[in-house]
């Protein structure tokens, strides 16, 4: 696709990067088949090549519109269509840089940057989100409906275990996963304690930054990943194995700190350096022994995250290493679909995200599975709340024997 980037941009690193990722766009339109918000819609312009189209404008200097900002609100940033691409077009990254530069341009009603204000608030502080939720948990009759559905029952974990074993990894907590589902945590020490493996849990570390820059305010983004790598460093500068991710959302964010602060002098190299030892919980097991588990065997039905198939490229990993462990899966239609989670997205466009959480859950329940599985802590939110069947991260069911 031949651009002409305006001088405003034209020159930066923003600038030079989305003009490489639009040239490779040849408006095939192969995105437009795997894009949820298309099928649900059928508006060009809430299709990958639509959206395309739109940034290119934006880019080219042309002013941005509400219409503009609404039609790339209502993108899941799923990346399906990152996979479906034959050219290799960088969706997500053009996503990022054109948003930014729409919301500069096109104010917010008020409401809207109150409720964006609010998340940014409550979501990334792990202590301050506890809080939240006990008062919302203790306030449920007085909430609307469709914050009321999305509470999930409390959780106790067992405690995690306190040998010491040789080798030794950092866990990425989370920020709403401690409070929401702390049982994913636990499982996840007692299984790699199993194999020899001790979690190393940083206190100090806070959000990876995955909210704030996927809510267009990027600089806070950038700011909460350097954060991140000071508090861990002494740790990896101490010869950490890897950074274990069990929510795919939060380990595709820490796998592109490469990418996203590669032009900051102070922070690149070891930006590559965490984003190198990022692991999905999935790629951990993957190499390792699974003898030592002997899982009850059980039907289910496994959601592949958006982030975990396309953002990670990691679809299949996880579903065999439940076939290894003796479980049998059922078949699930439209699999690379988005469960409509995406991030904040059920709360900021909760109309398509229902409408997508609906199809899902038919989806995985269609196979008459005993449990749903999951890898997400926002795709297990999302699932849960309207589920049949109970909705874990695949994970416990290693510990359930």
């Amino acid at each position: 696709m031949q651009t002409q980037l305006a001088d405003f941009i034209k020159q930066t690193p923003q600038g030079q990067q989305a003009e490489a990722i639009l040239r490779h766009c040849v408006h095939c339109g192969f995105c437009n088949a795997s894009c949820p918000t298309y099928q649900l819609l059928g508006d060009e312009l809430d299709g990958p090549r639509g959206r395309i189209y739109l940034l290119k404008q934006v880019l080219e200097g042309n002013p941005a519109s509400q219409a503009t900002q609404l039609h790339l609100d209502r993108c899941l940033t799923c990346r399906a269509c990152e996979t479906a691409c034959p050219s290799g077009v960088e969706y997500g990254r053009l996503l990022d840089i054109g948003r930014q530069l729409v919301e500069q341009q096109v104010p917010r009603v008020w409401y809207q940057r109150l409720l964006r204000q609010a998340l940014l608030l409550g979501l990334p502080a792990p202590r301050r989100f506890a809080c939240l939720l006990a008062i919302a948990r203790w306030c449920r009759p007085l909430l609307p409906q469709r914050f009321k559905n999305k509470l999930p029952p409390l959780q106790t974990a067992s405690s995690r275990p306190t040998s010491k074993r040789p080798r030794r990894m950092l866990l990425l907590e989370g920020c709403v996963q401690p409070a929401l589902a702390p049982r994913i945590n636990a499982a996840t020490a007692q299984v790699l304690d199993r194999l020899g493996i001790s979690l190393v849990n940083v206190p100090a570390a806070g959000c990876c930054g995955a909210l704030a820059y996927h809510l267009n305010d990027q600089q806070a983004g950038l700011d909460s990943m350097r954060r991140l790598i000071d508090v861990w460093w002494p740790e990896v500068d101490h010869g950490m194995e890897a950074i274990v991710a069990t929510a795919s959302g939060c380990g595709v964010t820490v796998k592109d700190y490469a990418e996203l602060l590669q032009h900051d002098p102070l922070y690149a190299q070891k930006a590559a350096r965490i984003s190198s030892l990022a692991k999905d919980i999935g790629e951990i097991l993957q190499a390792e022994d699974l003898a030592v588990f002997k899982p009850s065997p059980r039907r289910i039905a496994f959601h592949s995250p958006c982030t975990l198939q396309h953002g990670q490229r990691l679809n299949g990993v996880v579903e065999t290493l439940l076939t290894r462990l003796g479980f049998t899966l059922t078949q699930v239609a439209d699999a690379h679909l988005c469960c409509g989670s995406a991030g904040s997205y059920a709360l900021l466009q909760p109309e398509l995200s229902g409408r997508l959480q609906l199809a899902k859950i038919q989806a995985l329940q269609a196979g008459q599975p005993e449990l749903i599985a999951t890898a997400n802590i926002g795709c297990w939110l999302q699932l849960q709340e309207k589920s049949d069947l109970p909705v874990v991260h695949w994970i416990e069911l290693l510990v359930k024997d």
